[in-house]
C-alpha cells in the first residue's frame, strides 16, 4: 500500500456550501468585516489607553530632547549625538541639583503643605456647616478625605509617589530611545503605508513635530518664569513654604488654565494658615504673576510657538481628564496642538490638489470646475 494513498487529494475546484455568489451580499460582507475591524480597534485602543498615553508622553519627551539638540546646533554643528548627550545631562543634572539642594526641605514642606491644606479644608467645611450650606447628614471628615485625596497625592508626589517616579522614568527612557534615532521609527511607519501616501505623511509628521517643539519651548519658558517669580515674591512676602509653592507653580504651569487655578488655591490656603494678611499677600502675588504671565509672557510666546484657543484647550483638558485621569490632563494640550497641525496640513493638501486639478484642466483647454 502506497504511503501517499491516505493523503488528501487536490481541490477539484467545485463550489463549497459557504460560497457567496451574490455580488451585493459579498460587498456587504466586506463592509461588515471592515466595520467589525474598526470596532475591535476602538475597543483595543480604549483598553490600552493608559499604555498608549505613556507612549505619547515618550514621544513628547523625545520632541523636547530633539528641540534641545536643535538649539545647540549653532554651537555644536558637527555632532548630533553629542548635542543630545548635553541636553540629557542638563535635564538630569537640573533634576539632581534640585533634589540635592532642596530635597530634604521640599519633602518636609510637602508633608507640611498636606497637613496645612487638610486643616484649611476642615475649617472651611466647618464654617459652611455652621452657615447651613452643607447637605444634611454629611460627615465633614468624609468630605475632607474625598476632597484631599487628589490634593494629598499631588503634594506628596515629589517625595513618595513611587509609581509616578517609575512612570516618569519609563517615559524618559522611551523618549530617549526615540530621540537617539527618530528617523528609523519614521521610516518604519512609512514602510507600512501605501507608497502614494508616504510623501504627504512625511510632510504631516514634520509639521506636527515642529508644532509640538514650539509648544514645548513655550511651556518650558512659562514654567521657569512662573515658578521662579512665584518663589521670589512669596519669599519676599514671608509666605511659608515658598520654595515648594514655587516648584509646584512651575510644574503646574505645564497645564494651562487648570494648573493656574490649582496653584492659586494652594498659595492662598498656605497663606491663610499663617495669617489673614499673608493669605491676602499670597492672593495678590497670584494675581500679579498670572496677570503678567497672561498679558506679557503668553502673547510673546504664542507669536513664536502655538496659539491655541483657550476654550478649546480647556474643553480638551476636561475631556481627557475625565477619560484618562491626570496623564490625559497633562497630555491634552500637546495632543490638541498636534491634531491641529495635522488638520491644517490636510487642508493645505486639499487646496494643493484642487489647484493642481485646475491647472491641468486649464492646460487641457477645459474650464475648471468649482471645487466647492
Amino acid at each position: 500500500m502506497n504511503g501517499r494513498d491516505d493523503l488528501p487529494g487536490p481541490y477539484d475546484g467545485k463550489a463549497g456550501p459557504a460560497e457567496v455568489r451574490d455580488p451585493v451580499i459579498r460587498q456587504e460582507l466586506k463592509r461588515a468585516i471592515a466595520w467589525a475591524m474598526v470596532a475591535v480597534a476602538v475597543i483595543l485602543v480604549w483598553q490600552l489607553a493608559q499604555a498608549i498615553l505613556l507612549i505619547i508622553a515618550g514621544i513628547v519627551f523625545a520632541s523636547l530632547l530633539d528641540g534641545g539638540t536643535k538649539l545647540l546646533r549653532p554651537v555644536i554643528p558637527f555632532s548630533r549625538p553629542l548635542r543630545l548627550l548635553i541636553v540629557v545631562l542638563l535635564i538630569v543634572g537640573g533634576l539632581a541639583g534640585i533634589g540635592w539642594l532642596a530635597g530634604i526641605e521640599i519633602a518636609a514642606q510637602a508633608e507640611q503643605l498636606r497637613t496645612t491644606l487638610s486643616n484649611q479644608f476642615q475649617r472651611l467645611l466647618t464654617m459652611l456647616d455652621d452657615l447651613g450650606m452643607t447637605p444634611g447628614g454629611t460627615e465633614l471628615t468624609q468630605i475632607v478625605r474625598e476632597v484631599l485625596g487628589s490634593v494629598g497625592s499631588l503634594t506628596s508626589a515629589l517625595g513618595s509617589a513611587v509609581s509616578g517616579i517609575a512612570t516618569l522614568f519609563l517615559v524618559m527612557v522611551i523618549g530617549l530611545f526615540i530621540a537617539i534615532d527618530p528617523n528609523i521609527y519614521d521610516r518604519g511607519i512609512q514602510w507600512m503605508l501605501p507608497r502614494g501616501t508616504r510623501p504627504e505623511f512625511r510632510k504631516t509628521t514634520t509639521r506636527m513635530a515642529k508644532t509640538l517643539q514650539r509648544l514645548l519651548a513655550g511651556r518650558v519658558l512659562g514654567m521657569v518664569f512662573e515658578g521662579f517669580l512665584t518663589w521670589l515674591l512669596l519669599t519676599i512676602a514671608g509666605v511659608p513654604m515658598a520654595l515648594l509653592l514655587g516648584i509646584l507653580a512651575g510644574l503646574l504651569a505645564f497645564i494651562p488654565n487648570i494648573g493656574a487655578f490649582i496653584t492659586g488655591v494652594l498659595m492662598v490656603a498656605v497663606g491663610l494658615s499663617a495669617s489673614p494678611e499673608l493669605g491676602l499677600y499670597a492672593f495678590i502675588i497670584y494675581l500679579v504673576v498670572q496677570t503678567f504671565d497672561g498679558y506679557v509672557v503668553i502673547p510673546m510666546v504664542a507669536k513664536q510657538t502655538v496659539d491655541l484657543p483657550p476654550a478649546l484647550t480647556l474643553s480638551a483638558q476636561i475631556l481627557f481628564a475625565a477619560l484618562f485621569g491626570i496623564i490625559g490632563l497633562a497630555l491634552a494640550d500637546p495632543i490638541v496642538a498636534m491634531t491641529k497641525a495635522a488638520l491644517e496640513r490636510r487642508s493645505e493638501h486639499n487646496d494643493e490638489e484642487d489647484e493642481e486639478e485646475q491647472r491641468r484642466a486649464a492646460e487641457a483647454g477645459a474650464t475648471p470646475t468649482d471645487p466647492g
